[in-house]
C-alpha cells in the first residue's frame, strides 16, 4: 500500500492530509498560525511558521505509518502571496499576504503608464490592484531596494515550501500566471508586458509543470518532516487550482465554490477568459493544459469570524431563528477590500437597513445572506462568458453549514453539491496532485474522479420571490457605497501608503 501527503497552506493554518492510492482520506490535521498587519493596508506572515506548521501536520498525519510505504509529498499554498526568496530558498523578509493591498500607489502607477484601465483591459485582460503581485512587486523594488537585490527568486507559498523541502527554486505555471504576465496556449512569459511594467523576469524562478517531481527530499527537510529523504517532491500548485482537484471539478465548463477565509467560484475551462470589469481572471490550470476562471471574493468566512468576534458565535441555529430576508436586512461583505466581483482594495461594507427592531438573529442570518448576494453577482458574471455548466461543487471550512449551503442555493438558484470532505478539499487535491506526479494516476482527469461528496441542496421553493428583491437592492446600492468608501477612507486613522 503506497500513501500520499498533501498540504494546503491558507491565511490562517495549514491543513494536512494522507491519502490511499484510491484517494480515500486516512488522516488529517490542522495547525494554525498568525496574520500580522504591522501597518494599516498591511498584511504579513512569517514563512518560519508556515514550514513549522506543514512539519507538524507531517508528522501528524503519518504516526504509525511505515515510511517507506509513503510515495510522494505535494503543496498547495496561498494564491497571489509573495515570497521573495535568496538563492537558497530563505525568504528576504516576511512574505505579504494576498489580503495586503499597500501596493495601491504602484498599481496606480502601472495604470497610468499605459493609458488607463481600459487599455489595459484591453492588452494584458485588465489593469492591478495593489493586492497583485505586478504591483507588490514593484513596491519591493521602490520601497526595499536592497530586499530586491538580494532576491534571487520572487516566488509564491508553495515555490517557498518546495525549496524548503528541495533545496530548489521553481515555480509551477498557476504562481506564475497569477503574475498576469504568463499564460497563452503555450504558457510563457510575456516579455513585452513585463518590459513595461518594469517586472524582473530575471529574477523569476524557471517554471514547470505542477505534475512535474521538483526534486528528492532533503536530509534536513526529511528529518523535519519525519519522513524519508530521497521522498519525491511534486512542483504543487496554488490553492485554488487544488481546491479545484480537491472539488472534482476539473472537466471543462465544471465549477466549484469555496467557502473559508475567502470564498471563490472557480470554472475549469479549455481557453482562458477574463472578464477584468469584475475581477474574474483566468490562470493556468494545474493540468498541462487548460486554465482556471477564478474569481475571488476577500472576506466571507472572514465575515463570520468578525461576526463572533465582535457580537456572538454565529452558528446555524441563531442565523436560522430569523427568516429568509432578514426582514429586509442587507450585509454588504467586503471587509477588507474586494476583488470580484468588484475589484476595489478600498472597498467597504458592513449593514445596510438596519431597524431597531431587528435582533442578533437578523444579523446573523444577514451576514450569510450577504456573501451569497454576492457570489450569486460573480455568478451572473461568469455566466456572460457562456463557459460554466450548472452547478456547483461546495467546499472549504464554510460548507459544513448546511444552512449556509442552503441559502447559497436560495439566493443564486444553483444546485450545490458538497464534497464528502469539504474542510481539507485543497490538500487533498494536493494529494492527489503528488499521486499524479508519481505515476498512480495518468492524469488529473482520473485522479478528480476518486473525489466523493455527501450532499446535495437545492433551491427552496418560494426563495426566488424573496431574494430577487434583494439582489436587486444589493446591485443598486453597489456604486454608492463605492463613492462613500473612498470619502470614508480618509476619515479612517490610517498612515499613507508605504510609509514605514
Amino acid at each position: 500500500m503506497q500513501y500520499y501527503i498533501g498540504h494546503d497552506l491558507g491565511t490562517g493554518g495549514n491543513k494536512t492530509v494522507l491519502i490511499d492510492p484510491h484517494g480515500q482520506l486516512l488522516a488529517s490535521h490542522i495547525a494554525k498560525y498568525p496574520l500580522h498587519h504591522p501597518h494599516p493596508g498591511w498584511a504579513e506572515q512569517d514563512p518560519e511558521d508556515w514550514w513549522r506548521a506543514v512539519c507538524t501536520g507531517s508528522r501528524a498525519v503519518t504516526a504509525g505509518i511505515d515510511q517507506s510505504q509513503i510515495a510522494g509529498i505535494a503543496f498547495a499554498g496561498q494564491m497571489l502571496a509573495l515570497v521573495p526568496m535568496d538563492s537558497t530558498g530563505q525568504p528576504t523578509r516576511p512574505a505579504i499576504s494576498w489580503l495586503d493591498h499597500r501596493a495601491d500607489a504602484e498599481a496606480q502607477r502601472i495604470t497610468r503608464r499605459f493609458g488607463g484601465k481600459h487599455v489595459l483591459r484591453w492588452i494584458a485582460a485588465g489593469a492591478p490592484t495593489g493586492k497583485d503581485l505586478v504591483a507588490k512587486i514593484a513596491w519591493v523594488k521602490r520601497h526595499e531596494p536592497d530586499v530586491h537585490r538580494a532576491t534571487a527568486g520572487y516566488g509564491d507559498a508553495t515555490s517557498y515550501l518546495v525549496a524548503r523541502a528541495t533545496g530548489r527554486l521553481g515555480l509551477d505555471p498557476t504562481a506564475a500566471g497569477a503574475t498576469g504576465l504568463f499564460g497563452g496556449r503555450n504558457r510563457q512569459w510575456s516579455t513585452m508586458l513585463a518590459r513595461l511594467v518594469g517586472f524582473p523576469l530575471e529574477r523569476m524562478p524557471a517554471v514547470r509543470p505542477c505534475t512535474d517531481v521538483a526534486g528528492p527530499l532533503t536530509a534536513t527537510a526529511a528529518e523535519a518532516l519525519g519522513l524519508l529523504t530521497g521522498l519525491p517532491v511534486a512542483m504543487g500548485m496554488a490553492d485554488i487550482p487544488a481546491a479545484a482537484l480537491g472539488s472534482g471539478a476539473v472537466k471543462n465548463g465544471q465549477a466549484h465554490l469555496y467557502l473559508g477565509t475567502s470564498a471563490w467560484i472557480g470554472v475549469a475551462v479549455d481557453q482562458p477568459k477574463h472578464v477584468p470589469a469584475a475581477g474574474i481572471a483566468s490562470v493556468p490550470s494545474a493540468a498541462p493544459k487548460g486554465a482556471l476562471m477564478i474569481a475571488e471574493s476577500e472576506t466571507a468566512g472572514a465575515c463570520r469570524d468578525w461576526f463572533e468576534a465582535q457580537i456572538a458565535p454565529l452558528t446555524d441555529s441563531l442565523a436560522a431563528a430569523a427568516p429568509p430576508g432578514s426582514n429586509g436586512l442587507l450585509f454588504l461583505p467586503w471587509l477588507f477590500g474586494e476583488r470580484a466581483p468588484i475589484p476595489d482594495s478600498r472597498l467597504r461594507g458592513g449593514y445596510l437597513g438596519l431597524s431597531i427592531e431587528h435582533q442578533q438573529s437578523h444579523l446573523a442570518r444577514a451576514l450569510l445572506e450577504g456573501v451569497a448576494l454576492n457570489l450569486r453577482l460573480i455568478l451572473q458574471e461568469i455566466d456572460r462568458t457562456g463557459r460554466r455548466q450548472p452547478g456547483l461543487r461546495a467546499i472549504g471550512g464554510g460548507a459544513k453549514s448546511a444552512l449556509w449551503l442552503q441559502i447559497v442555493a436560495d439566493v443564486t438558484g444553483e444546485r450545490i453539491t458538497r464534497t464528502q470532505h469539504p474542510r481539507f478539499a485543497g490538500a487533498i487535491g494536493a494529494a492527489l496532485l503528488a499521486a499524479v506526479a508519481t505515476g498512480a494516476f495518468p492524469d488529473l482527469e482520473a485522479a478528480a474522479a476518486c473525489v466523493q461528496t455527501d450532499s446535495d441542496t437545492r433551491p427552496a421553493l418560494g426563495s426566488e420571490s424573496i431574494y430577487q428583491p434583494l439582489y436587486r437592492a444589493f446591485c443598486e446600492v453597489v456604486p454608492s457605497v463605492r463613492r462613500a468608501a473612498k470619502r470614508l477612507e480618509r476619515c479612517r486613522n490610517e498612515r499613507p501608503t508605504g510609509e514605514d
